[in-house]
């Protein structure tokens, strides 16, 4: 029964966590002792009810994968690399979308496939072999779904050249293999595997000797190591150990699988190409050969091996003696096993008891790095290891015709002597240590070894995939091909590279017919220096992916060029992409290959691009030219190039020219610099601003956040308002005070004509509460709102804007030219200044609740603002122009007010109280702020028509007296804050009360008590008090006096007779007397004058300190300003003099911003002295 693809990755996680299970188990208690190692465990664990107690092998996948995850640093990093990591991480992945019932395809089930099968294979687990199974078996149902759904016939993907109708096509010249033109080859078949083929597995073009050598190449390195081979097997001499070192992929396993089949038994003259090879060597057969073939990542170091015979295999050596002379052979070297020591000398013994031998190791860092230094494990300890590597090398050397090749990975060698190898064979920091060792070891002895040229490349490649040319008449048809391709090139030379006018180029393309040289140029030049490319096999891949593509579209061109690889195929795509970034699918799509993408659309417009598919051909060859250099300094492929992989004999190389221009005009992602083209995962810089934009519209926070700050940045100058809360996200952000404030509606509401848009309703409900709690000072707001329709251009705007920004920014990791920088700042300029144009123009709506009376509903006014000056300052001047914002109210207005309304509350009415009526009722005029109001009854006091326009003041209601303490009119000095207690009183009531109150209740005789001569005049004055102590008017007093004369004016002729003698007057009862004193001597000194009440010195200067509460000033300074200081003003001449000191200690430090305020405002308030102390 058929699995589903869920079900291959539940079973593949089942192997994995098997094989995962037993290799964490020997770590662990590798690593640490008994003790410590189930403490690790435990930690892990103890928090999981469901792993707590449960030995490692009962743990699922999950736990195993984030076991390792966690303890990567402390455990697992010494073994295994950094590739090892990033599959743990995948796996972990793939594992919880699996655990979650994620849909997997038939390419998500083979990554998770090939990525625990590289994991287990990497710490040599058994079950590694069944997921390679798994992965063939996947491929295959794959391949056939492929081959149901290609219809692909009628809308082909092939490119009919001009040159096809002159010249013969490939396919009539050379047949690819039956399974590259089927399209049946595994990718994995073109990774060659010695262990398989040791086991008698595999494809058989690795595993039967004659189909190896008929698609292998002999190179000249490799020829020479056959060579050496043969000597040294022979007795003829020949290196006894060779060293095979190439990057991943570079042929060292496929010049070991030469080696084991060359000596396989089989008659040398059935083998391609080994008849020159012997001729060589000066032999004419082969002797018998034991062949060992040790293999690290398939040989696992903590399980022994059980043999067929019964031998129990534990280490390396023991492996070797047994594949050279079974048990026999092992039995010289079992005691050496089974306790994990290095044979020694044995092993040359037994090289030349079982000579000729043939000892091929490949992956040994891979066995190594799973060694531990305490040597626990079955296969021995780390150290131990190298010194068996050095017996064997020796032993090598010494005995009889044996011949050790060993592999190992390449290094970068633009560093140090001590650089580091490829991460993906060597793993983690216990592989690089074990290749550095191995390298020491086997460097004294090893033989040189160097890998295929790019020229032995070609028939490596060729070879691989296509059956050999028997017909003579072939050849003559390739020279052919070749020759007219060649005459082309020189007739035009300046269209083409230099190097395509020489004539060994047209000795190139017989060599690597029938694909174009430029090709192999492109990827042994460029596509190899992807990691994951892997040279030689990357191209076999690739190759086999597009010839089959070809094959089967049924290709009438001469050559196979970089324009004519069917990019669009899947296959062939899925081969490009596999090595490059995720990013590129889309770019295909979009710009190079896809089947609505701009060089079809192109070639569609323009007939004579169209008729050649000049465009398609250009994007294909770019992208194979540029694509894996596309992050290099010196990236892209010059013009002439661009045409060397496009154009063919019969065509005009101007039409590609054409072609290639409107791509470079149009294309999101093609790049060109002068004579350069590239693609590039980043898009174009214009491009790329219209492609971020159009992105930035899924983005509407950052858009709002944008519109935002440029708003605040704006309504810094707040006008006439006293505050200013803008984009409030709800009733709750807007406090109730008395003073009015501008409220700068969210962008999500902006207003429409509709009378109840989003502005206005979102303005009703901050009117009406804050939070949950109604709103009290309701006529102290002001809204202002976008407009719906200017706000979609302001977004436009402001998504330009900050995708230029997001340009400028990134101008560095985007790689950006000198040129494009520049562009991009000039944009960003221009972007910047039409979002601050629109800014205002889009922020134009004031909304206005009004009330016509107490008794009418809320109106909503909208007034449009405009003009250019900041957006509260055009707010707050079209509010006083419409007069619904006041800065001075004249008292009259306000006399008018408390007598409408009315606003008395009796006979008077607080200040404090009138502040906040015209804060709370929309009816009442909207003041700019309570000052406003306090001003406006400053100058009312002060009128003369007070009867009339304004009112009078009282210091308080005595309700005991039922009267007006303090009353006063005419009152100019008055100096009054908004939560002053004192009542404006309607006129009537105060000129009842002065009325009733005018008569004096005491009265003094001025100037008191003096010292006359005889015959003297002075005058005196009677002054009289009401019960206020103010002075008020009186008649003339009765006057009477002693000692001389008064007249009733109040002069006074002192008389002859020196001597004491009083002053009277009377008025209304009230009686006052002084005493004068008459002298020869008129001015005695005070000590000299007789005592007298009347001359009584009195105290002239008052002062006083209180505390007050600093949670209640405003009460506080009210009842001292009523209670002491109203009473010391109303003296005459009185000069009084207030001074509020405040000291405050913040043991918590005070900030930026809490300096910054109480400066600023003490400076408006006119602090003489003021500031903070550290």
């Amino acid at each position: 029964m058929a699995l589903s693809n869920y079900e291959r990755v539940g079973k593949a996680l089942e192997y994995l966590k098997n094989g995962l299970a037993g290799f964490i188990q020997r770590e662990v208690y590798a690593r640490f002792d008994t003790t410590s190692a189930q403490q690790v465990i435990q930690e892990f664990t103890g928090g999981d009810r469901i792993l707590s107690g449960k030995p490692i092998s009962q743990w699922d996948v999950a736990a195993c994968l984030n076991f390792m995850w966690q303890k990567w640093n402390e455990i697992f990093g010494r073994i295994l690399g950094n590739a090892e990591r990033s599959l743990v991480s995948e796996l972990r992945e793939h594992r919880n979308r699996w655990a979650h019932q994620g849909a997997f395809t038939s390419d998500d089930a083979y990554r998770v496939l090939d990525s625990a099968e590289r994991l287990l294979t990497a710490i040599a687990a058994p079950e590694a072999d069944e997921l390679e199974k798994m992965k063939t078996e996947l491929l295959r149902i794959r391949f056939d779904e492929q081959v149901r759904n290609e219809k692909r016939k009628g809308l082909s993907s092939t490119i009919e050249s001009a040159a096809a109708t002159s010249l013969k096509p490939w396919r009539e010249v050379v047949t690819p293999h039956k399974d590259v033109a089927s399209g049946r080859y595994q990718q994995a078949e073109f990774a060659a595997d010695l262990w398989q083929v040791h086991l008698g597995e595999g494809s058989d073009e690795y595993r039967d000797p004659i189909e190896f050598y008929r698609r292998t190449y002999l190179t000249e390195s490799l020829k020479g190591l056959l060579i050496n081979a043969i000597k040294r097997l022979t007795g003829a001499g020949g290196d006894p150990v060779v060293q095979l070192q190439t990057n991943f992929g570079g042929g060292k396993t496929h010049s070991m699988l030469a080696l084991y089949h060359l000596f396989s038994g089989i008659n040398p003259n059935e083998l391609v190409g080994v008849d020159e090879v012997l001729t060589a060597s000066s032999v004419t057969s082969l002797p018998s050969v034991c062949r060992v073939v040790l293999v690290g990542n398939k040989i696992s170091a903590g399980n022994p091996q059980i043999k067929k015979d019964g031998t129990v295999v534990r280490t390396l050596w023991g492996e070797l003696a047994w594949q050279l002379g079974g048990k026999k052979a092992y039995d010289r070297i079992a005691a050496d096993d089974e306790r994990a020591t290095s044979p020694g000398d044995t092993l040359r013994l037994l090289m030349n008891e079982y000579s000729p031998c043939l000892i091929l190791i490949d992956e040994w860092v891979a066995y190594a790095r799973q060694l531990h230094d305490q040597g626990d494990l079955p296969g021995g300890s780390f150290e131990t290891h190298f010194t068996f590597a050095q017996a064997l090398t020796e032993a090598a050397k010494t005995a009889r015709n044996c011949l050790l090749v060993i592999s190992l990975p390449a290094s970068d060698s633009t560093g140090s002597p001590h650089t580091i190898a490829d991460d993906a064979e060597v793993g983690g920091e216990r592989g690089r240590e074990a290749l550095t060792r191995l390298r020491n070891v086997i460097g004294r002895l090893e033989s040189s070894w160097r890998p295929a040229t790019a020229e032995e490349g070609f028939e490596i490649v060729r070879r691989r995939l296509f059956e050999p040319i028997r017909d003579p008449a072939h050849f003559k048809d390739r020279d052919v091909v070749a020759n007219a391709f060649a005459e082309f090139y020189q007739k035009e030379q300046h269209e083409f590279p230099p190097e395509c006018r020489t004539v060994d180029y047209e000795k190139r393309i017989k060599a690597a017919y029938p694909i174009h040289p430029e090709v192999f140029d492109r990827l042994y030049t460029d596509w190899s220096t992807l990691l994951k490319f892997q040279r030689t096999r990357g191209v076999l891949r690739l190759m086999a992916a597009v010839i089959h593509s070809l094959w089967e579209n049924g290709d009438k061109n001469p050559l196979i060029l970089p324009s004519t690889i069917p990019i669009d195929d899947p296959r062939v795509q899925s081969e490009l992409t596999r090595y490059l970034s995720d990013n590129w699918a889309p770019i295909i799509e979009k710009d190079i290959d896809g089947p609505n993408s701009l060089p079809l659309q192109i070639d569609a417009e323009v007939p004579n691009l169209g008729k050649y598919a000049a465009t398609r051909r250009v994007a294909r060859t770019i992208f194979l030219g540029s694509a894996p250099i596309a992050d290099a300094a010196h990236h892209g492929i010059e013009d002439r190039r661009v045409k060397l992989g496009c154009v063919m004999p019969g065509e005009s190389p101007a039409i590609f020219g054409d072609a290639l221009r409107r791509l470079a005009g149009k294309a999101t992602y093609l790049y060109q610099d002068s004579s350069r083209f590239w693609y590039s995962t980043q898009p174009t810089v214009t491009k790329l601003a219209e492609d971020r934009a159009e992105q930035l519209a899924r983005d509407p926070d950052a858009i709002r956040m944008e519109i935002e700050a440029r708003v605040r940045d704006n309504l810094k100058s707040s006008g006439d308002f006293s505050r200013i809360h803008p984009f409030p996200h709800g009733g709750q952000d807007v406090p109730d005070d008395r003073d009015t404030r501008l409220v700068v509606l969210d962008v999500t509401t902006p207003h429409t004509k509709d009378p109840n848009s989003k502005a206005v309703q979102a303005a009703k409900r901050i009117l009406d509460f804050r939070g949950s709690v109604p709103r009290i000072y309701r006529n102290t707001l002001v809204f202002l709102a976008a407009d719906a329709n200017r706000l979609q251009d302001l977004d436009a705007a402001v998504r330009r804007y900050l995708a230029w920004k997001s340009i400028v920014n990134e101008k560095i990791q985007l790689n950006l030219t000198p040129f494009q920088a520049t562009q991009a700042e000039q944009q960003l300029k221009t972007a910047d200044t039409t979002v601050q144009a629109q800014i205002p123009e889009t922020f134009q709506w004031l909304i206005v609740p009004t009330q016509r009376s107490p008794s009418d509903s809320i109106e909503w006014l909208t007034l449009k603002l405009s003009g250019t000056d900041p957006l509260a300052v055009r707010a707050s001047k079209k509010l006083r122009n419409e007069e619904h914002l006041v800065l001075n109210y004249a008292p009259t207005r306000l006399r008018m007010d408390l007598d409408r309304i009315p606003l008395w509350s009796g006979n008077h009415v607080s200040v404090r109280q009138l502040c906040d009526y015209y804060a709370q009722y929309l009816y009442l005029t909207r003041l700019a702020n309570a000052h406003v109001l306090v001003s406006c009854i400053q100058n009312g006091l002060g009128l003369f028509s007070w009867e009339q326009d304004s009112f009078a003041w009282a210091d308080a209601w005595d309700e005991e007296t039922k009267r007006y303490r303090g009353l006063r009119y005419n009152q100019k000095e008055l100096k009054l804050d908004p939560d002053n207690p004192g009542l404006l009183v309607k006129p009537d009531a105060a000129l009842q009360q002065l009325q009733r109150e005018s008569k004096p209740v005491r009265i003094e005789i001025e100037p008191p008590s003096t010292t006359l001569k005889p015959h003297e005049t002075l005058t005196f004055h009677l002054k009289a008090f009401d019960v206020e102590g103010r002075t008020v008017q009186s008649e003339q007093p009765l006057w009477s006096a002693t000692g001389g004369t008064i007249d009733a004016r109040g002069v006074y002729t002192a008389g002859s007779s020196v001597g004491q003698y009083e002053i009277s007057a009377e008025l209304h009862g009230l009686k006052a007397q002084v005493r004068v004193l008459i002298s020869e001597d008129a001015h005695p000194s005070v000590e000299d004058r007789p005592f007298s009440p009347s001359a009584k010195v009195l105290p002239t200067r008052f002062h006083g300190t209180v505390e007050l509460d600093p949670e209640r000033v405003g009460r506080d300074a009210g009842r001292i300003a009523e209670e002491i200081i109203n009473h010391l003003a109303i003296q005459k001449n009185a000069k009084i003099k207030v001074i509020l000191e405040i000291e405050a200690e913040l043991p918590q430090g005070a900030d930026d911003s809490l300096v910054r305020t109480i400066t600023e405002n003490a400076r408006t308030l006119k602090f003489k002295s003021q500031g903070f102390e550290r």
